[in-house]
């Protein structure tokens, strides 16, 4: 399989401590990527490596089937053919837009360098921009200016380090859809570095979560999101609530609100304790439905409104009611849960089973 960025096994270390252990994935030419998790997990150490400002002490890194980073053997970063966009963008303030982007084509010949000038700001929507120096454009044009500097060489792969974390979540989620599809107009390989799981399920196709410099997922938004691999991804993704639980059988869990049946057969004994994940999208508003709770929260979202409820004054749950539902804290609400697709881990010490 033609793979453009391999990762094996790295490891990484700052003064003798190692913050990236036994980091392993590989990307497909074209694939867009998403390195998540907290800061100092890891993520951006890891990204640093791959562009060639780290060193690995164990483990090897291969650009495009070659050799670029092994103990020892660190391949300078202008020597790999890598594109990288900084947190803190680096555009040359004296410099016009068209100027920054075609800095790294000085050795190209003037006509050849103005036409892949104009071709870029084309392609991040910022044609007829060129004469623009950075204080005269918005935070979301200066992104788009860093990003075709990163392209202009044409090269096999682009790193973007939490380029979006100044801007405004709304800014934040639509720069980061367009630049999944600049990328992809390319044809190019590119790995995004975020905190923020809106950004990395909005550009990657393949996402890896990261703690604590272990990489402890590495799967597609939705299978992160349905199919955590274990607690801390679940509890990392998305929003939700952990109930007790009591296998009961293969597929059917005990709680306080009732016997839930699951889709899928657990491996667990019978009658293991459990915590299962309730999330917003599980719990359905219904007005003759089988639970009561109490409205603790709200927070108005727009179409919805995301409420937190407490059942029995006992176990709270997160729920998504369309906003046309308006309850304020204090209100009773009915309410079904509507899960087959249940997410369920052995009993954390804080929650004793039912």
């Amino acid at each position: 399989m033609d793979f453009q960025l391999e990762l094996d096994h790295i490891e990484c270390r700052h003064h003798g401590r190692t913050v990236v252990h036994d980091l392993a994935f590989r990307l497909r030419r074209g694939t867009l990527a998403c390195l998540l998790g907290p800061s100092g997990c890891g993520k951006t150490t890891a990204l640093r490596a791959i562009a060639g400002f780290e060193p690995v002490y164990a483990g090897s890194i291969r650009v495009a089937g070659a050799l670029v980073s092994a103990p020892g053997t660190t391949l300078p970063p202008e020597r790999r053919g890598i594109g990288m966009v900084f947190q803190d963008l680096a555009l040359f303030p004296h410099l016009n837009s068209a100027d920054n982007i075609g800095f790294g084509l000085r050795a190209q010949a003037g006509a050849a360098r103005e036409r892949r000038v104009a071709e870029l700001l084309e392609l991040v929507g910022l044609a007829g921009f060129g004469r623009r120096y950075p204080h005269e454009l918005s935070g979301g044009q200066q992104q788009r200016v860093a990003l075709a500097r990163a392209l202009a060489p044409r090269p096999s792969l682009v790193l973007l380090d939490e380029p979006f974390s100044s801007l405004d979540t709304e800014l934040r989620e639509r720069l980061a859809r367009e630049v999944r599809d600049i990328l992809g107009a390319e044809g190019t390989t590119g790995v995004l570095v975020t905190h923020d799981q809106q950004e990395a399920f909005a550009v990657g196709e393949h996402v890896g979560v990261m703690r604590d410099g272990r990489l402890l997922q590495w799967d597609t938004p939705f299978n992160l999101y349905h199919e955590p691999a274990e607690r801390y991804v679940a509890e990392f993704i998305g929003q939700g609530r952990f109930l007790p639980a009591r296998l009961r059988g293969s597929d059917a869990l005990e709680t306080p609100l009732g016997t839930l049946q699951s889709s899928r057969a657990y491996l667990w004994a019978d009658g293991t304790a459990l915590d299962v994940l309730l999330r917003p999208d599980d719990v359905v508003h219904d007005p003759a439905g089988p639970l009561a709770a109490t409205v603790t929260a709200r927070a108005f979202k727009g179409a919805q409104t995301l409420y937190s409820l407490s059942v029995d004054g006992a176990h709270e749950l997160l729920a998504l009611f369309p906003s046309h539902l308006d309850y304020r804290p204090g209100s009773r609400v009915r309410l079904r849960i509507e899960a087959e697709h249940l997410v369920a881990f052995p009993t954390a010490a804080r929650h004793p089973a039912p």
